[in-house]
């Protein structure tokens, strides 16, 4: 029970952090001169993966990498299952071009360079600076990808950011260092708040007898994407889910590129990745990736059928961890 009431407050503290994070984080790119798209494509898409940067920085320095390797295996499959698979099932999800060209190829590729990294059950911090290279590449990529944006999408994402964006032009210098100031609050508030989490998953994980890995690919898993799936529910709701869209596979992307390249530069002797990770878990987010490639190119939309079977494949594998590894 204690383990548990660990992993709440863990969870609800990551979620207040990165949400304010990510408004200070916007708001002083909004005063850098940066535009709404791009932020929105990249402050964005960081700020929400940072419980996840939290929590395997943390579990690296306890010597839980399994918890981390199966919280970002979890949290990607979590995100391109049910996710977009609810988005989709509610109303038929249209994907832009920039998708297309350039997010799917990187999540895909990403994915597909875990299972080859993963392969020999560690992930060294060779590795790990490949994937941080990769997603320094990838941040460039998409700022440059903004300049062939629509102007339908880059409407939707100054009206997401108008209300920052008036506050930045009125803001004088005390402002800016308030801002700053709460950015700092923000990310002690995500780093603490992954501290408890992971103090507590660890403990439910010893009271349930089960492995840390299955308890990151769960618990903390659909803990830490829940801001992404109220996201997306209300943007799909309001009609404007290029936002969304964006962030979840951007997220996803991240999530490996980022999020484990940094968590593998932590420990010296690299993070231990459980064979069930290696068997399972982490070829399930490839081919949810992969099985993306088809579903976006048919007619560019994602049906509501096509969400559904999303929506169901997530229920099933959530059954199997359940049932079989819980």
């Amino acid at each position: 029970m204690a383990g548990l009431i660990w992993c709440l407050i863990g969870l609800a503290t990551l979620v207040a952090g990165s949400e304010l994070l990510v408004r200070q984080g916007t708001k002083l790119a909004i005063l850098a001169g940066i535009p709404p798209i791009v932020i929105g494509l990249t402050v964005v898409a960081v700020g929400t993966s940072a419980p996840e940067l939290a929590i395997g920085i943390e579990a690296a320095l306890l010597g839980k990498g399994s918890l981390a390797v199966g919280n970002v295996a979890g949290t990607n499959i979590l995100n391109i299952l049910l996710i977009l698979g609810l988005s989709a099932w509610l109303l038929p999800m249209p994907i832009d071009m920039r998708v297309l060209r350039h997010d799917l190829p990187a999540m895909v590729v990403a994915a597909t360079i875990l299972v080859v990294m993963a392969a020999d059950g560690v992930l060294t911090r060779f590795e790990g600076m490949v994937l941080v290279l990769g997603a320094i590449a990838y941040t460039i990529g998409t700022i440059l990808s903004t300049r062939r944006e629509r102007p339908r999408v880059k409407a939707e994402f100054e009206r997401e950011f108008a209300e920052e964006t008036a506050a930045a032009r009125v803001r004088d210098m005390s402002g800016i260092v308030v801002s700053f100031l709460l950015l700092a609050v923000s990310i002690a508030v995500v780093v603490k708040g992954a501290d408890w989490l992971v103090y507590g998953a660890s403990d439910l994980a010893r009271s349930l007898g089960v492995s840390d890995a299955f308890i990151g690919l769960t618990v903390v898993a659909i803990g830490t994407s829940s801001p992404e799936l109220v996201t997306m529910i209300v943007a799909t709701l309001r009609g404007e889910r290029d936002i969304a869209i964006g962030n979840v596979i951007g997220s996803s992307t991240y999530n490996i590129l980022a999020i484990l390249g940094t968590t593998a530069l932590v420990p010296g002797n690299g993070i231990a990745v459980e064979p069930d990770l290696i068997r399972i878990d982490i070829p399930i987010s490839a081919l949810a990736a992969l099985a993306c490639i088809p579903i976006f190119l048919t007619s560019r939309r994602v049906t509501r059928i096509e969400g559904a079977l999303f929506v169901c494949a997530y229920l099933a594998y959530l059954t199997y961890l359940v049932i079989v590894r819980g």
